[in-house]
């Protein structure tokens, strides 16, 4: 009989992830593949992503509509209550074999909770790092106690998952399988990338993936520095949309503010996962708190600046610069990312998140691990 394997999918930040393990999934014939899309993916606001996981050619077989039009914590709570109680009649009429879930967003321990009540065994991808500024730790922390089989991006990773007692059978290092788009998908060049985008890239270009720093009542108190460093930033200023957490509709308001007032930038609600990947090849800095910047960014050695408390204990190559989130540590940073002695270092970088083959390692275990009470029953070490 077909295994079948339900993937849960939130939004553009854990389908980038996702993409070449559903892939492999799809082609499969003894996988029977079940794709649910919930919360941003369905919003307008967002950028309706869901349609692009159809662009791509796979089914969505569910789709979860929770995500509350609200900028507050509240509304992440409340988020999680409406995506709990839709995906309990889902899962519960589903009742796949295995329920795949992606790094750390809040919105999946929605499904992860209904998995746990109804007996659903779960594989987690990207557990086992640290982000202590946002409450993306202690989801992936809670995710991975959850979780059943483990797919983590580091060796280091797969040593804090075991030290958590997870059995060692379990934990299998892949690398990020985001990694996975530079060695198998065909990445645009330069002039394809202004095509689909309809923006011309001229002179320096640096790309802001800035998000709400979760861990801290006031979710944008790093911003103000952000925005003023920014000023000084010579050449294109592109955004990119920041996640759906509370305080995201500050800063969108202040990006678009941003480019409107400056004339020289764009903000981008989505971009897909070839156009992110491209345009990351073609710009010459990466700036802001997003985990790309350390995991993805060093695939093209491009200099990243990483500012303040969100990602704070993640693993990072030689690429990313530290910053404090000042402006005179943001434009010393800037400064230095900037310089040639600094870009010539990276050259021949390798990236530690993986060398694009985690999706293939993925599938293979999600194939043959055991099912049934020997994987469901996890002991304690």
């Amino acid at each position: 009989m077909k295994r079948r394997i339900a993937v849960l999918t939130t939004s553009r930040a854990d389908y980038g992830h996702l993409y070449w393990p559903l892939r492999d999934l799809s082609t499969c014939p003894d996988i029977d593949l079940k794709i649910i899309a919930m919360g941003p993916h369905l919003s307008p606001e967002f950028g309706n992503t869901g349609r692009e996981i159809e662009k791509d050619g796979f089914s969505i077989e569910v789709r979860i509509e929770c995500l509350l039009s609200s900028d507050s914590d509240i509304g992440m709570a409340k988020t999680i209550g409406v995506a709990t109680l839709a995906l309990s009649d889902c899962l519960g009429q589903m009742r796949p074999d295995l329920l795949l879930l992606a790094a750390d967003r809040y919105e999946l321990l929605a499904p992860a909770s209904v998995a746990l009540a109804l007996r659903i065994p779960m594989a987690h991808i990207e557990g086992g790092e640290v982000s202590e500024g946002a409450i993306d730790d202690a989801v992936r922390n809670a995710l991975t106690k959850l979780s059943h089989v483990h797919f983590t991006s580091t060796a280091a990773a797969r040593a804090r998952v075991i030290a958590m007692g997870e059995e060692d059978w379990r934990v299998h290092y892949a690398g990020a399988p985001s990694l996975d788009h530079v060695r198998r998908s065909r990445l645009l060049c330069k002039e394809e990338v202004e095509a689909r985008l309809g923006f011309r890239l001229v002179g320096p270009s640096t790309l802001v993936a800035y998000h709400p720093t979760t861990i801290a009542r006031d979710t944008t108190r790093e911003a103000d520095a952000v925005f003023e460093a920014l000023q000084y930033v010579c050449g294109q200023i592109l955004f990119c949309y920041p996640n759906s957490d509370a305080g995201s509709r500050s800063l969108i308001d202040r990006a678009e503010r941003f480019v409107s007032e400056r004339g020289n930038g764009k903000v981008f609600v989505n971009l897909g996962a070839i156009e992110y990947w491209s345009l990351l090849k073609q710009v010459e800095l990466m700036l802001g708190n997003s985990s790309s910047g350390i995991m993805e960014a060093a695939s093209f050695a491009l200099p990243a600046v990483d500012i303040g408390i969100r990602q704070r204990g993640r693993e990072r190559g030689r690429n990313v610069i530290t910053s404090h989130a000042s402006v005179d540590a943001i434009l010393d940073a800037v400064k230095l990312a900037n310089s040639a002695e600094f870009r010539e270092s990276l050259q021949g970088m390798d990236n530690l998140y993986g060398d694009g083959s985690a999706a293939l390692k993925i599938l293979n275990v999600l194939r043959s691990v055991p099912l049934g009470e020997e994987l469901l029953v996890k002991r304690s070490l």
